[in-house]
């Protein structure tokens, strides 16, 4: 019997990273703020279930693949997106 787990279908692992890719290309270099402009990604505009983590950041271990997770460098820049 195969293994079945909720909201986890074959094709999700290329979904997300497809996703990923494409925020990754948005945000990459940007930082995060009240509007968009040529260095500047607005946070409005970022995904309900999102997070900001930066080198310090402590976060949970809990595994939430519709959570965004945007990685930021210590002067605010984004570096990297992850879902998890």
């Amino acid at each position: 019997m195969p293994l079945i787990i909720p909201g986890m279908q074959g094709n999700d692992a290329s979904t997300t990273e497809n996703s990923t890719q494409q925020w990754l290309t948005k945000l990459a270099g940007k930082k995060l703020g009240e509007k968009h402009d040529e260095t500047t990604f607005a946070k409005d505009d970022l995904p309900k279930e999102h997070r900001v983590v930066s080198g310090d950041s402590m976060t949970t271990m809990d595994h939430n693949p519709q959570r965004m997770n945007v990685h930021v460098a210590d002067d605010g820049t984004v570096r990297d997106v992850k879902f998890g």
